[in-house]
């Protein structure tokens, strides 16, 4: 058997390691003319973290992250509404990873690399059309200028290429553009002195207003860390086009973010000063798309960002298409004929995606600080008093149970 992937993002390139890991031949086709190491910081939950360890990459990631040990969720005025551990000392076997998107994608493209060869990455590719027929597919790929340049026969094709996959274009070519929410991502990653643990996640505000800051690799001294920093703010209505395309390499405007960080107050660290400091950072339209009726069609299927882009909350958008990638790689192997595997991996993954992305739009786990601003917005005593902590337990308890990567029980939680 043989895959033709689409896209050599982290949902492709993982597919790729889980094919071959299985005896199963694939190709990647990626259109950019290089396989770019983007973006800011993510975090990679254990769920998926225990899928790349069974690929051998433990190590290679424990390297270049950091070891996330504490969550605290708080209101835009610093007071502490949820605290909880995470990765290992919430239980589990093993880490939960804040990262560089880029270091975390750059990993897995080596693994590919050493493993499949040079030759079973092709960049510079763009799909402009597949056909199927009884015996397989055939993709054909063309460069920037409109030129041929690939044609890639194969058993099956799987769209791994992002929220703006020409794979899903052509399965649902009415669908129409992103679904905007009307929040715009400012993200940026500076070296800076350690705060609580060195390994702590903060996340201060609800949904329409919110700062993160973790730190996501070693600094330049035993007292520093790289730490990434996120500002998500409500700047339209929503309901239209995104200001500017979602692009992970777009500059921010220093003018634009900075009244909107006065708004936060954290109490473990200047927030202010970190993002000023920081000389250049990114902006994202935070953009989805609805849940689909069905991903695959014949021996063409879809996976991660372009079967599921959710928006950026309870760090699950790369863990997912990870999780997609080891049960389509699964179906393969068990299945008889690749169209049955196809929708043996839809079946299963679909309707959980599904439900993570309206839970997403809702806020996810995050909601917890959502619900409680809403009953103090101008702070609080005593957190326990304006919601208890068994209704904020049961916001952020279901949101993990969803996703799949609830914690070790009695372990998780830490009352403030």
């Amino acid at each position: 058997m043989k895959a033709i992937i689409v896209g050599g993002g982290i949902g492709g390139l993982t597919t790729a390691l889980m094919l071959r890991s299985r005896g199963i031949g694939c190709e990647i086709f990626e259109q950019a003319d290089t396989i770019r190491e983007l973006g800011v910081g993510i975090n990679t939950l254990p769920h998926a973290m225990r899928e790349l360890a069974g690929l051998g990459l433990l190590q290679k990631l424990d390297d270049v992250a950091i070891r996330t040990d504490q969550l605290y969720y708080l209101n835009r005025h610093g007071q502490e509404v949820w605290r909880e551990a995470r990765g290992i000392d919430a239980g589990h076997d093993v880490p939960q990873f804040s990262i560089h998107r880029g270091r975390l994608q750059g990993v897995i493209h080596s693994a590919v690399e050493e493993r499949l060869g040079h030759e079973a990455i092709h960049t510079g590719c763009r799909l402009g059309a597949f056909t199927q027929d009884e015996g397989g597919v055939t993709a054909y790929f063309f460069d920037r200028a409109g030129a041929h340049v690939h044609t890639a026969r194969g058993d099956i094709l799987i769209g791994a290429d992002g929220i703006h996959s020409r794979v899903r274009d052509t399965l649902f070519p009415s669908e129409g553009p992103p679904c905007w929410n009307g929040l715009m991502l400012w993200r940026g990653a500076r070296d800076w002195p350690l705060f609580l643990t060195g390994k702590s996640m903060i996340v201060a505000g609800g949904l329409n207003a919110k700062v993160v800051i973790y730190p996501i690799a070693e600094g330049s001294s035993p007292a520093s860390r790289l730490t990434n920093w996120a500002v998500l703010v409500k700047v339209g209505e929503g309901n239209a086009p995104p200001p500017r395309k979602e692009d992970w390499s777009r500059p921010g405007r220093r003018e634009e973010l900075m009244p909107h960080v006065a708004r936060f107050s954290v109490p473990y660290l200047d927030v202010k000063s970190l993002i000023s400091a920081t000389p250049e950072f990114y902006e994202y339209p935070t953009c989805d798309r609805d849940p689909l009726p069905y991903w695959s069609s014949g021996r063409v299927t879809l996976l991660g960002d372009a079967a599921h882009p959710m928006y950026p909350v309870g760090s699950n958008g790369a863990s997912q298409a990870i999780l997609d990638a080891r049960c389509l790689a699964d179906a393969l192997v068990r299945a008889e004929h690749p169209r049955q595997a196809l929708l043996e991996y839809e079946k299963k993954r679909l309707p959980m995606t599904a439900d993570i992305v309206r839970s997403n739009r809702r806020g996810g786990p995050e909601g917890v600080i959502d619900a409680v601003e809403q009953l103090a917005p101008d702070g609080f005593d005593n957190v326990d008093n304006v919601l208890s902590y068994s209704q904020r337990e049961a916001i952020v308890r279901g949101y993990a149970t969803k996703a799949g990567f609830a914690a070790v029980p009695g372990l998780a939680a830490v009352r403030a």
